[in-house]
């Protein structure tokens, strides 16, 4: 491996950990993130790339590039048009998919002592579970926070209003949000409603829980919840998700990734000895 190699390799390391940690600072702080941020980051990485593999590199990588990227990039966008990611998350992957699209083994060892054949061909996947697992940890803290409130407050976790819903959501909205009062949701901009009412003159007043809560919706839930709360139809207290931001578990999980490795298949490793 060539000084200047290993000069690329570091440079796209670095770019990718201060790119990711100043869009999850951004994330964290104002849940967006500027599309100049990833207009500077994607051509920035992709040059970089692609230099160092037409140097150094056969023909046959510069292939494994364009699918692991064009793969990257199109599991990046069906989780954001399905819901399951927003827009910065999925621009996270794609610039990543730009930089790093393998791991890099001529650069570092993972603790793990084991670079998984994801890693190897498609790394930016590698990183997407890693953060996924973070992001569900999430859910043990959430699950046990209702839990402590109900022993504490002697409140239902559920109200009467919520016994036609379905096991299955009630069980989703214990492990991804907790009940507050509306004026804490409405002074809470990354707070997001779990439920919504709705009244019209044939079916009367229906409180339904909501899964997926969408920016363009928030306001108007919550309007619709206060109003609800002030008529006394419901309680005080709703139940609301903070909104994660996901990008501090892909930046986390990319940093695991790197220093220690692919922990599903680690784990999976561990389960077959």
């Amino acid at each position: 491996m060539t000084p200047l190699n290993q000069i690329l390799g570091s440079v796209r390391i670095i770019i990718c950990l201060v790119f990711f940690v100043y869009t999850s600072w951004s994330d964290y702080k104002t849940r967006e993130v500027s599309n100049n941020i990833w207009i500077l980051f994607a051509p920035l990485a992709f040059a970089l790339t692609f230099t160092e593999l037409f140097l150094y590199k056969e023909t046959s990588t510069m292939l494994s590039y364009g699918i692991s990227f064009s793969l990257t990039t199109a599991f990046a966008l069906i989780l954001f048009y399905s819901g399951g990611f927003g827009g910065a998350d999925a621009k996270a992957l794609i610039c990543l998919a730009f930089a790093l699209p393998f791991y890099p083994q001529n650069l570092f060892t993972p603790l793990s002592r084991e670079i998984s054949p994801i890693s190897q061909t498609f790394f930016p996947f590698t990183v997407f579970s890693n953060s996924v697992l973070l992001a569900a940890a999430t859910a043990i803290y959430m699950l046990f926070h209702n839990i402590f409130w109900h022993i504490k407050t002697g409140r239902k976790l559920f109200e009467e209003d919520h016994q036609n819903e379905s096991l299955g959501r009630k069980i989703l909205v214990l492990i991804t949000g907790y009940k507050v009062s509306v004026n804490k949701l409405k002074e809470k901009w990354h707070l997001y409603p779990l439920e919504d009412t709705e009244e019209n003159p044939e079916k009367g007043f229906k409180r339904k829980l909501v899964l997926i809560p969408k920016d363009e919706d928030r306001n108007t839930i919550v309007e619709r919840l206060t109003k609800a709360v002030e008529a006394g139809k419901i309680q005080d207290t709703v139940w609301a998700t903070p909104g994660l931001p996901m990008l501090i578990f892909i930046t986390a999980g990319l940093i695991i990734a790197l220093f220690f490795g692919d922990i599903v298949w680690t784990c999976i490793r561990l389960l077959l000895r």
